[in-house]
């Protein structure tokens, strides 16, 4: 048997424009004193789990993330590796727009009175991801948005190298620090969607497994580890 990879996939702090409500996609801000707390918790909370490499997008607030998980638990000194293909998708002319403003636009290409209509069909599988950010790139004036197989490639790409690459190194712990809708992106296609119950939030995490050249999704947008550094956090 082949050496087994366990993935820690999570989404970064919360930043300002996530705090602002604007679409943020390749363009970046800082993380908010709340993203700084929530990244910190995760770090609390996965304080037993003992990472061999952390991997994160090029933008700064995964860097930033990272940094911060990995502060708080000790791990300062391993090496963290940045990787372009996880960055989040492009949204072209949508970018630093407000985020309504680009789901409602998508929600009417189709045929929905409005984002929170389109999300709930989204919830309950009647439309899918993938429908909803073709949509935004057919939107977009700029030509520079990416569809959701264009994000689905590069990040399931990105994956595919670091498990491969690990795994020369026999059994380890992984921690990556991606983003929300490239997340979904790379884990809906390997048999996420079946374990895909609630919005992915900041510093939520997914646990995959790679073995035997072999992705198994184990779960998805899981708080627990937040929910569990800020117990410990509230009681030093």
């Amino acid at each position: 048997m082949s050496s087994k990879i366990t993935l820690y996939i999570a989404r970064h702090g919360k930043t300002m424009m996530n705090t602002l409500d604007r679409v943020q996609g390749w363009c970046d801000s800082p993380l908010t004193k709340e993203g700084i707390d929530v990244a910190r918790y995760l770090g609390y909370g996965m304080s037993d789990i003992n990472f061999r490499t952390a991997y994160c997008s090029d933008l700064r607030r995964t860097v930033q993330t990272t940094k911060i998980v990995l502060g708080a638990k000790g791990q300062e000194d391993i090496p963290v590796i940045e990787l372009a293909g996880l960055r989040e998708a492009c949204f072209g002319s949508f970018e630093a727009d407000f985020n309504h403003h680009m789901w409602n636009s998508a929600a009417l290409y189709l045929h929905h009175t409005s984002s929170e209509s389109m999300i709930k069909a989204i919830m309950e599988k009647e439309i899918s991801y993938r429908e909803v950010l073709d949509a935004v790139k057919k939107l977009d004036k700029m030509g520079m948005a990416e569809n959701f197989s264009q994000v689905e490639a590069r990040t399931q790409e990105s994956l595919l190298e670091i498990a491969k690459n690990e795994s020369r190194y026999g059994d380890g712990n992984i921690l990556v620090i991606s983003h929300g809708m490239s997340i979904l992106a790379m884990l809906l296609g390997l048999g996420g969607d079946k374990l895909f119950k609630k919005p992915l939030e900041n510093a939520a995490v997914c646990k995959v497994i790679y073995q035997d050249d072999k992705f198994t999704v184990e779960s998805m947008a899981d708080m627990s580890y937040v929910e569990k550094g800020k117990k410990e956090a509230t009681a030093i």
